[in-house]
């Protein structure tokens, strides 16, 4: 039998790199390329902070109330213990889910739209309109040049907003699997024994 508190401290430990990834994703945005830019030469995207806000600072909140979760809970020890922290974990988890989606939307669009840059003295979003699939910036290269300054703007773009979506569906799965296992240790308690409790994982 999988045990709830186990797999609620699991969830919580990848919950939360994951968090700081996607945070300092979301400020790398804000350097394309290494350079410091205006703040209207920024694209819309980056300033939403998908990575930031929602798949950061709303994950920590989910992490750390389902590593809470893992410990002992304040219900006793055994089958019966760690309803309350579990119950606070779903709540948390679906805020988590929120956050996800927030940052998978925003990276979403982000590479749908392409990067803000310089193409003939004005800034621009110059992929904007050139539709996907093969047509799109995203698998056609040797557009890429289009963009002058910054000069590597497009791979800086692609690869961090890359991660937010990667990140984000990871934390999607994992904050819904969190509240599925949450509702299971409410209703059914946590199967770990005391000395489980004091050992960790």
């Amino acid at each position: 039998m999988c045990c709830t508190g186990k797999c609620a401290r699991l969830v919580g430990l990848i919950l939360l790199p994951t968090a700081i990834i996607s945070m300092i994703a979301n400020l790398l945005l804000f350097f394309p390329d290494g350079q410091q830019l205006e703040s209207d030469q920024i694209s819309l995207q980056v300033w939403l902070m998908g990575g930031f806000i929602g798949g950061g600072l709303f994950m920590l909140c989910p992490s750390c109330s389902a590593i809470r979760a893992g410990g002992k809970g304040c219900c006793g020890a055994g089958c019966c213990g760690n309803r309350c922290r579990m119950l606070n974990s779903v709540f948390s988890s679906a805020f988590g889910l929120i956050g996800a989606i927030y940052c998978m939307s925003v990276a979403s669009a982000g590479l749908a739209i392409g990067p803000k840059c310089r193409v003939a003295d004005e800034w621009e979003y110059p992929f904007e309109n050139l539709g996907e699939g093969e047509n799109g910036y995203l698998f056609n290269k040797t557009i890429w040049g289009i963009c002058e300054f910054p000069k590597d703007a497009v791979m800086w773009h692609v690869v961090l907003f890359s991660i937010l979506l990667t990140m984000a569906a990871l934390q999607l799965l994992l904050c819904a699997i969190q509240v599925i296992n949450g509702c299971m240790g409410c209703i059914l308690g946590d199967c770990r024994e005391r000395k489980d409790d004091d050992s960790g994982l």
